[in-house]
């Protein structure tokens, strides 16, 4: 299983401008001078007259199939994209868009897309993006990842109904509230599906998203992540730290690996808990202590030390090309998600100057990569 490849970078980055970020044409064409990427999509946002999805909440619930083009000219840890006239040649672009009509249409073409790989890499991923997303970024983020990343198996992206919007925090805030019954959903069912193994990973506010629905589906039936889920990924994640342990005191056993991206030098997610009061507490993607987890059966990966060149730190997974390369490297970094103790080596050995701390109480990981030319 490459998990940590799964895990690298399934964040959103999404550049905010005066555009209208919700354009997103088809373009046929795109795929003559691009690479094809398939990324499946469960909404509940609602529908738009030209068959795309818009920042409104809807009681519908969709399920698509996105063909992403991707650049000739694309380098890892770069998104380029055009909105309402891509030019394929240098920016993403949506080549095609199916919706199901039935969700046996849908497990039938998911079937095919994991057929095309052997039985061990099997796997799906569904990535539920954060804050101030559109769909079409979303599915553009997931396709450059997958790509960067070569991740076996199918993405399905959770897109549920952010507002697209700096300005739309407590609306999105409200949305994934709306949004955790879809997210059950999704899980329950993809198990049926064919998937050998389901990874869930979520970034910035999507982990609120996650850890809610993850919740739910303990209330109701007990051990069921432990049991369907091969492992969880919350990266930067925008959640208060005593209702993470809040969240996850309801697993009756946590699922494994369960890992969480974090940077010191996040500087949203100080913002948000600046906005919350001064008596807010950190929030767990922004932790500068292992203290404070030290007694949960999570893994923490510190990524600070690559953020200095990524926007706001807030993206380092997805945006430092050091980070990706490491990643991509790690053929053996498994091992740090299976509390194996030569997984610090072989870090050392991927990056020669890159020095790794190890600092276990209860059962907390943290790595901290220091060191080099970031």
């Amino acid at each position: 299983m490459i998990f940590l490849r799964l895990a690298a970078g399934l964040s959103l980055c999404l550049a905010l401008g005066c555009t209208d970020r919700s354009l997103s044409p088809v373009t046929s064409w795109a795929l003559e001078v691009g690479t094809a990427r398939t990324i499946f999509v469960a909404t509940n946002r609602n529908e738009l007259p030209d068959g795309s999805f818009g920042p409104e909440r809807s009681e519908d619930y969709h399920l698509l199939e996105l063909t992403v083009s991707i650049p000739p000219n694309h380098t890892p840890g770069k998104l380029e994209f055009g909105y309402a006239d891509p030019d394929p040649e240098t920016q993403f672009t949506l080549a095609a868009r199916h919706q199901f009509q039935h969700q046996s249409d849908f497990d039938r073409r998911l079937q095919a897309e994991l057929n095309e790989y052997p039985p061990e890499e099997r796997d799906v991923l569904v990535f539920v993006h954060g804050y101030n997303s559109t769909q079409a970024e979303t599915a553009f983020r997931a396709a450059q990842l997958s790509h960067d990343l070569d991740t076996p198996g199918a993405t399905i992206v959770y897109s549920w109904p952010s507002l697209g919007s700096p300005l739309g925090y407590a609306y999105d805030g409200d949305s994934v509230l709306f949004a955790r019954d879809g997210l059950e959903r999704l899980l329950r069912h993809l198990n049926k599906a064919g998937a050998r193994r389901i990874v869930l990973a979520a970034h910035s506010m999507g982990s609120l998203l996650a850890m809610e629905a993850l919740r739910q589906i303990e209330i109701r039936s007990p051990n069921w992540s432990d049991q369907n889920l091969a492992g969880v990924i919350l990266l930067s994640p925008d959640l208060d730290l005593d209702v993470f342990r809040s969240q996850i005191q309801q697993f009756k056993t946590v699922p494994e690996p369960f890992v969480v991206f974090v940077s010191s030098k996040d500087t949203i997610l100080n913002i948000s808990r600046k906005i919350r009061g001064t008596h807010s507490r950190e929030r767990l993607g922004s932790l500068s202590s292992i203290e404070a987890v030290s007694d949960l059966p999570i893994d923490i990966i510190d990524t600070t030390a690559f953020a200095d060149n990524a926007e706001s730190g807030h993206f380092v997974t997805v945006t430092s090309p050091m980070f990706l390369a490491l990643l991509n490297k790690a053929q053996a970094t498994e091992g740090a998600f299976e509390r194996r103790p030569q997984a610090v080596e072989e870090f050392r050995q991927i990056l020669p100057d890159t020095v790794v701390n190890q600092d276990r109480t209860g059962e907390a990981l943290l790595m901290t990569f220091t060191g080099g030319d970031r």
